[in-house]
């Protein structure tokens, strides 16, 4: 993955948000801080809202954005006139950012027969009610080598299509 001098880094959620920064204040990550608009990661889910917050500081060299996302299909389309200028790269996250979690916990062949979805299984099976939240995903990935360990075995056990990239694709 080739990315341009200055980066935007769009996280889809609090947790995602949370993760980043992780990974960032542990010098985790192919980019850090100083490549970043506004030196951290952004909670901007749309292509025009970000075009009127960040776009329109006149940036003139090239811009790589950094979705960090679950779903293949939310579509991030740019206005004709920063399309040359921006390089999107989607990092799915999918079914969801709280399979970490349960990797983590070494709980993957559990949480594969119980058929749920991973924020069920980490509320019912787990007992973690608040999986979703800045506290507890600050917390449970205090350790950054525990949360790296998490995102490896998450690109080993899933089946990610050809070309798609993971969070284990922004490691170091």
């Amino acid at each position: 993955m080739e990315l341009s001098k200055y980066i935007a880094c769009l996280c889809e959620g609090t947790a995602e948000e949370v993760i980043i920064n992780i990974l960032l204040d542990n010098d985790k990550l192919i980019f850090n801080r100083s490549q970043l608009i506004e030196e951290t990661p952004l909670r901007c889910r749309d292509a025009k809202t970000f075009e009127t917050r960040h776009l329109r500081k006149g940036f003139t060299d090239q811009i790589s954005i950094i979705r960090i996302l679950d779903s293949r299909r939310e579509k991030f389309n740019l206005s004709k006139a920063y399309q040359h200028k921006i390089d999107v790269i989607n990092v799915i996250t999918a079914p969801e950012i709280e399979m970490l979690v349960i990797l983590a916990e070494n709980k993957y062949t559990e949480y594969k027969s119980s058929h749920k979805k991973p924020s069920d299984f980490c509320t019912q099976n787990l007992q973690y009610r608040h999986v979703k939240s800045r506290d507890f995903v600050q917390d449970y990935f205090q350790d950054a080598d525990k949360l790296i360990a998490a995102i490896r075995e998450y690109k080993r056990v899933s089946n990610i299509p050809h070309g798609e990239y993971s969070l284990a694709d922004l490691l170091k």
